[in-house]
């Protein structure tokens, strides 16, 4: 592949103007090919499009199906950001081409389409990446290099707060109901449990949970349907080395000062990482002596999305394992995984028990 990349988008939502602003930052990329069958959502890319210094608007093509933006061959990678319950039917279209492959989290909604995508990917040559994107928040991704390093000995229990706003408007509200979404901790939370997996680096063996839909969505309906996703709950994850690890998820708590916290405890010492206050603490079991590090984020950076300034270097990765042909660092194992855990989550949350891995295989 050449030093420029023509990137082609599939579903053009919120995430994807995330991805458009991303990839102009980016030496060498640009936008080619926007996909999405509803006009205004490729009317808000076009709009995106041309608030972007140096975004040539006439090299770019619209398309309301993905097939027919495959076949014009005007793209050198995809980024698949449609609604998650699409990306099965997307993706069994897109992996006989032999471009290079960004698809937004969850990977499917189900194990068995996950399985399925999985298998296929084994013998796709082109990079094939799940964008789990939270690996690569700057103050995050610190605090792991932290963590591998030794800073906290042994790990031993991982806990992951995330307090935020409610589910936001998509088109049709697709993200009201599980059925479209895999369930609110599939939808959302496969950003967690992969965390978990690359923190921890092992494996999950059982997950227990307790969650519900207490005060998000209940006034609404839709088509005579009233939206069944959950908007708390809490997760345990047991690991195979037996670290254990925590998920405490609330959506109606825009008000907190935080979005995120994680802590880390090994057995010689304690990290904390608060998003977006961006500040790692260091505490020592002996002596008592806490530290602390800011991690700045450049502003662009930050400009160019919601997620704290993963997209771009997640971004970065990607185009590196295009054009340079190493291996993907986030895989369909990494997203199979995630979501598998996010069900299992879903299952134990419904079912009121415990769910060992191995049940969903």
């Amino acid at each position: 592949m050449s030093n420029s990349t023509r990137y082609g988008i599939i579903g053009a939502g919120m995430m994807a103007q995330e991805h458009i602003r991303n990839i102009y930052l980016l030496d060498g990329a640009s936008v080619t090919a926007v996909c999405d069958p509803v006009q205004t959502s490729l009317s808000w890319s076009e709009s995106t499009l041309r608030s972007i210094d140096g975004a040539d608007l006439s090299q770019v093509q619209y398309f309301t199906d993905h097939r027919d933006m495959l076949a014009a061959g005007v793209v050198d990678a995809l980024i698949i950001a449609s609604p998650n319950n699409t990306h099965i039917d997307v993706l069994r279209d897109t992996l006989q081409t032999d471009l290079p492959h960004l698809v937004e989290k969850p990977l499917c909604t189900t194990l068995e389409d996950a399985l399925e995508i999985e298998e296929r990917v084994k013998s796709f040559e082109p990079v094939f990446w799940v964008g789990l994107e939270y690996r690569y928040m700057p103050p995050v991704a610190r605090m792991i290099e932290r963590a591998h390093a030794g800073d906290v000995g042994a790990m031993k229990m991982l806990s992951i707060r995330e307090h935020r706003f409610p589910f936001l408007p998509k088109i049709s509200n697709w993200n009201r109901f599980n059925e479209n979404t895999g369930g609110t901790f599939v939808e959302k939370c496969c950003h967690f449990f992969d965390l978990m997996r690359f923190i921890l680096r092992d494996e999950p063996v059982a997950v227990m949970g307790m969650g519900g839909q207490a005060v998000n969505h209940r006034s609404e309906e839709y088509d005579g349907r009233k939206p069944d996703i959950f908007d708390h709950g809490f997760a345990v994850v047991e690991f195979a080395g037996g670290a254990k690890a925590q998920l405490d998820l609330c959506m109606f708590a825009e008000g907190s000062e935080n979005q995120e916290e994680i802590s880390l405890i090994g057995d010689t010492a304690k990290l904390e990482v608060k998003i977006p206050e961006g500040v790692i603490t260091h505490m020592p079991r002996r002596p008592k002596n806490p530290t602390h590090q800011s991690v700045e984020i450049d502003e662009k950076v930050l400009e160019a999305g919601s997620h704290f300034g993963s997209s771009f270097f997640q971004h970065l990765d990607f185009q590196k394992a295009i054009r340079e042909g190493t291996p993907p660092l986030v895989t369909a194992y990494d997203g199979r995984m995630s979501v598998q855990m996010g069900l299992a989550a879903q299952i134990s949350m419904t079912e009121r028990r415990w769910v060992e891995m191995s049940e969903l295989a």
